[in-house]
């Protein structure tokens, strides 16, 4: 110790030591929180993810509940089809009785 001034061992010991000791505590609280809210996602993370597998399988029964067959489909095609062709029937008639109320109208008053 013969080497240091006297003023360099007090600034060691007065200054820089706490200042190491200082920051060495922080960067120790610094990890452990950051662990600690790791740990903290981690867990919610799970608990949302297995909340939402269960939703998923709630989901996945009510449609499995109220799932229409192809056959019931295809019945129901058929008979919106058939009302379809109905009122196209109609309208055509309608159409063709209009077209011949304009051309009767056409020919009294050329």
């Amino acid at each position: 110790m013969g080497d240091l001034p006297i003023d360099m061992i007090w600034w060691i010991s007065a200054v820089e030591l706490p200042v190491i000791g200082a920051l060495v505590m922080m960067i120790w609280r610094t990890r452990r929180e950051s662990e600690e809210t790791a740990r903290h996602l981690r867990e919610m993370v799970e608990t949302r993810t297995s909340q939402l597998r269960e939703a998923l399988s709630g989901f996945k029964l009510e449609v499995a509940k109220t799932y229409a067959s192809h056959h019931d489909m295809s019945d129901l095609e058929a008979r919106l089809v058939g009302h379809l062709l109905r009122i196209e029937a109609k309208l055509d008639k309608t159409a063709l009785k209009t077209e011949a109320i304009r051309a009767e109208t056409t020919r009294l008053y050329d």
